[in-house]
């Protein structure tokens, strides 16, 4: 029996839940759109959508479950919550950074995190960071940890190479 998975991402958009999850199983492999509910006439003096809108949209990002909601312009996203995506390679960083930023904040983009065109925070990291902020050797942690300071994407060779 294949245990589900327990914990999903529910995301408060505001009329831009179904174009978010298109961008974003655009991006990450095994993605795709699984469902998609519309408001109906009921609750209408409540949610203030027309029928037939969407409401939610059921995605999978990298096998991910995730949810969209159509929720309205009452709350906004911030960098308290992100989703944080690993490269395995450079190249793989430098995708998922390229892709998630295109039409995102530039000012939102620091230390490996950014802010997408829907204002969803994201960091992309290299596999291996942990290791390299982390290395028993204090003075190769701290100066891996100077160098992250001034990058916006990460860039692994650079945190590991000597000044």
């Amino acid at each position: 029996m294949a245990i589900k998975q327990r914990i999903t991402p529910f995301l408060w958009f505001d009329g831009k839940a179904e174009e978010a999850a298109d961008f974003y199983t655009s991006i990450f492999p095994n993605s795709r759109i699984k469902d998609i509910s519309r408001y109906t006439e009921a609750g209408f003096e409540f949610h203030g959508q027309p029928a037939g809108t969407v409401m939610t949209v059921e995605f999978e990002l990298d096998g991910m479950r995730c949810i969209a909601l159509n929720g309205g312009p009452m709350f906004k996203f911030n960098e308290a919550i992100s989703l944080m995506v690993t490269g395995e390679t450079q190249a793989e960083v430098d995708y998922y950074w390229e892709k998630l930023t295109e039409g995102g904040d530039p000012a939102a983009q620091q230390c490996g995190w950014l802010k997408d065109k829907f204002g969803v925070s994201w960091q992309v990291v290299p596999s291996g960071l942990a290791e390299v902020l982390g290395n028993d050797d204090s003075e190769k942690a701290d100066e891996a940890m100077d160098k992250m300071l001034t990058m916006k994407k990460l860039d692994m060779e650079a945190l590991k190479s000597p000044e």
